[in-house]
């Protein structure tokens, strides 16, 4: 299934190839279960000079159960022997501080916008006039999920970790019959933290190209490369995990990054943006040296029509003469004037 492109936005900030990549800072569980910190994490972002900040909103008891055993306890990883629940009751931002945030954001003017993992929370962002919606790669195959956030009508991003195409093409599909068209994926490697050798960034032009939709990078390796490498590949779109300090520690910390690295990022994939240009091979910088470039001159005195012998003329700098690749073709002509050392060869010079 391919889908029709379309003309993407988050708050009337327009996402395509023709700007500079959006950024957003996820703050996810950075603010370690202070409210104080939160709000700083906001205010930082919004200095750092991204586009956007999302948080995300569930409880422990809307993603899973208190069972501390089995399938529930989590066996590997950045979390292993911890229980789903203790988990997400660590991580979650509270229902309660939302409309703080929200606020706080526009006080700012900066957008916030948030991942929401069941319909109550769609229930409360909607309240707060949420501007966009994004849905978690764990949360693709949830499509009553997506079909009930796609009736908000608003702008909808879906993180692909571990999704097929098939799975793809299906949330696609169906937040567009449920009345969202303003749809962008993100390629995404659900590990934490992901290494950079596993990154795959040349899914973005392959996702871009079956889906026709704007394509970004959901980022979870350590460090900038990956998404300024993913801006030259075309990604639109880039996010990533921001904390005031990883040394706060907390349950997304290790694959965050700090303040001073999220202005390196914005400026830097800018920069990457900037240097890819467009379709056309040559600077219009580059036409004032052509100067330099060689060209056809006369070495030796001439009179007129006295014929041009192969030691009267020379492939030199600057580049005002002849093109070099026409010297055969004028050895033996005519010369129908005077000529002088440092003479261009031009048309009118011969026969």
């Amino acid at each position: 299934m391919k889908s029709k492109n379309c003309n993407f936005s988050i708050n009337n900030r327009k996402i395509s190839s023709l700007y500079p990549p959006y950024i957003i800072a996820e703050i996810s569980a950075n603010h370690n279960g202070s409210i104080d910190q939160a709000l700083k994490t906001i205010q930082a972002a919004k200095e750092s000079g991204v586009n956007a900040i999302k948080i995300q909103t569930y409880t422990p008891d809307t993603m899973t159960i208190n069972l501390n055993k089995g399938d529930f306890l989590i066996k590997e990883g950045l979390w292993k022997n911890k229980s789903l629940y203790e988990l997400y009751n660590e991580a979650h931002t509270p229902f309660k501080w939302h409309k703080k945030l929200f606020d706080y954001a526009n006080t700012l003017g900066v957008t916030l916008f948030s991942s929401p993992f069941d319909e109550s929370a769609v229930d409360l962002l909607e309240s707060l006039n949420c501007p966009a919606y994004k849905v978690a790669s764990f949360e693709i195959t949830d499509l009553p999920l997506i079909q009930y956030i796609a009736k908000s009508k608003k702008p909808m991003l879906i993180s692909t970790g571990m999704a097929s195409l098939n799975e793809i093409s299906e949330a696609i599909e169906t937040a567009k019959v449920n009345g969202c068209d303003n749809i962008a994926i993100f390629h995404c490697i659900s590990s934490y933290p992901a290494l950079v050798e596993e990154s795959n960034l040349k899914s973005i032009q392959f996702l871009k190209k079956e889906f026709n939709i704007e394509v970004g990078l959901s980022d979870h390796t350590i460090g900038n490369l990956a998404s300024i490498v993913a801006t030259s590949l075309g990604a639109t779109i880039i996010e990533k995990h921001f904390t005031l300090a990883r040394s706060n520690g907390g349950v997304d910390s290790s694959f965050s990054i700090e303040p001073e690295e999220m202005k390196k990022l914005v400026k830097l994939t800018k920069d990457a943006h900037l240097a890819l240009g467009n379709n056309h091979m040559r600077s219009s910088n580059e036409k004032a040296n052509k100067v330099f470039r060689r060209s056809l001159y006369f070495v030796k005195n001439i009179k007129k029509g006295e014929i041009i012998k192969p030691d009267d003329i020379r492939r030199i700098r600057p580049g005002f003469g002849m093109d070099p690749k026409n010297i055969h073709n004028i050895i033996g002509k005519k010369v129908t004037k005077d000529i002088y050392i440092g003479d261009r060869v031009t048309i009118d010079c011969f026969i």
